[in-house]
């Protein structure tokens, strides 16, 4: 499988992201499958001003062109994820991760499931699930090479969600990320190698970097392509740019035939003892 994996710095306006995304897809002609971040059409904090940039998912602009050239180069394209505007009374958006195959289809799509409600600092805050609605249902979708189990950033903290995709058959777990820097500096490689080790699967990480107009926001960037034996293939480091790399779905087999570890759940009881408590 020949993967092309992107790292973007993207602004608050969807038509420049658009443009940036177009360029990536024509370089990437001749890959298999390209990997974009997330909010690859918007990163905004303010959500006036997403309201009156974004688009509802049907019929949404921004999906509808990748759609296009994806199917003018052939090409498929794991777009990260896209923030959408959807139906609803408390007006929060989907983060919603978006599959596409070579004749320009969407295969399916996915919400974010878990939400980045979090305080870094004194100064540095998120609160998610003011501005997005969470997804409730897991994704697997069959592609040509492989099956692909879709998450997207802060989902990466839950093991048992990545541990179900590939119990469901994934090979592939996409996790674009717009992950911040202090807890990209502190978990980001742990985390996707863990992910990997634990399922006997390929990590694909595309990742938002830099500092992103207008909005200020700070991404850590690294976008990694992590083996299933937990090995780091590829890492993009800081810099924008898009990477190539040609992968083996043979050794996800291979790994899992050395660490049967996902056919070996047993049931357990869960007891929970007070200091004073004595047992006899």
């Amino acid at each position: 499988m020949k993967v092309a994996i992107a790292q973007i710095t993207s602004s608050d306006q969807p038509a420049e992201n658009l443009a940036t995304v177009l360029n990536l897809m024509d370089q990437s002609a001749g890959q298999d499958i390209l990997f974009l971040p997330e909010v690859t059409n918007c990163v905004s904090l303010d959500r006036a001003h997403q309201l009156q940039v974004l688009e509802p998912y049907e019929g949404n602009s921004f999906i509808g062109a990748i759609c296009e050239r994806a199917r003018r180069l052939g090409l498929w394209v794991a777009l990260g994820s896209v923030t959408v505007k959807t139906e609803g009374d408390d007006g929060r958006f989907a983060n919603r991760s978006v599959m596409i195959n070579a004749e320009g289809e969407i295969v399916t799509f996915y919400d974010k499931i878990h939400m980045f409600d979090v305080t870094l600092s004194d100064t540095e805050r998120y609160h998610e699930s003011k501005g997005y609605r969470p997804g409730t249902e897991a994704a697997v979708v069959q592609t040509p090479w492989a099956e692909f189990g879709l998450s997207i950033c802060y989902d990466l903290r839950f093991a048992a969600l990545h541990r179900a995709l590939a119990q469901a058959g994934a090979q592939v777990l996409a996790v674009p990320s717009a992950f911040a820097r202090p807890t990209g500096e502190a978990h980001w490689h742990v985390l996707l190698r863990a992910r990997a080790i634990e399922t006997g699967c390929f990590v694909i990480a595309a990742a938002q970097t830099g500092v992103h107009p207008r909005s200020g926001r700070k991404t850590f960037g690294h976008s990694l392509i992590v083996g299933p034996w937990g090995e780091v293939i590829l890492d993009a480091g800081s810099e924008i740019g898009l990477h190539f790399a040609t992968l083996d779905i043979g050794d996800v087999d291979r790994a899992r035939a050395r660490v049967a570890s996902l056919q070996h759940d047993r049931p357990f009881a869960l007891k929970r003892y007070i200091s004073h408590d004595k047992i006899d």
